[in-house]
């Protein structure tokens, strides 16, 4: 195992929840950790990424303001805050970990990233 993502959950409307994703095996040291989220039937989406060299940080349109991603690398763990949650965040959200990235940039595309974590569930109901 080389990512471990837990804090998924149950929650209402309005409510919080924190992600956390543990880079076991430092899949990301000089790149980039980003939470994707993937709703049936639906393309998986970048929610949020950080570069890990120089902590330049992405962060969707759709969750701008509610979402938050950080990173603590003395643990080797990377967060994703979600307040204000709608029915709309509800998805399997994944952490994925890309290993270098030349530049001060997060990538967004799903096809960068390298690892990926086997997915935690977020329900958020009306």
């Amino acid at each position: 195992v080389q990512l471990q993502a837990s804090g998924g959950g149950l929650v209402q409307t309005g409510g919080s929840l924190r992600l956390s994703c543990a880079d076991l095996t430092f899949t990301s040291r000089r790149g980039a950790v980003a939470w994707f989220r993937q709703i049936p039937g639906k393309e998986r989406e970048a929610v949020a990424c950080i570069n890990s060299r120089d902590d330049t940080k992405f962060t969707a349109d759709s969750v701008k303001g509610r979402f938050t991603i950080s990173r603590d690398s003395a643990k080797n763990m990377v967060y994703l805050q979600m307040d204000n949650l709608k029915p709309e965040d509800s998805a399997v959200y994944y952490c994925a970990t890309i290993f270098d990235v030349y530049g001060s940039y997060c990538p967004t595309y799903d096809r960068d990233y390298d690892h990926w974590d086997q997915g935690t569930l977020v329900t958020v109901s009306s």
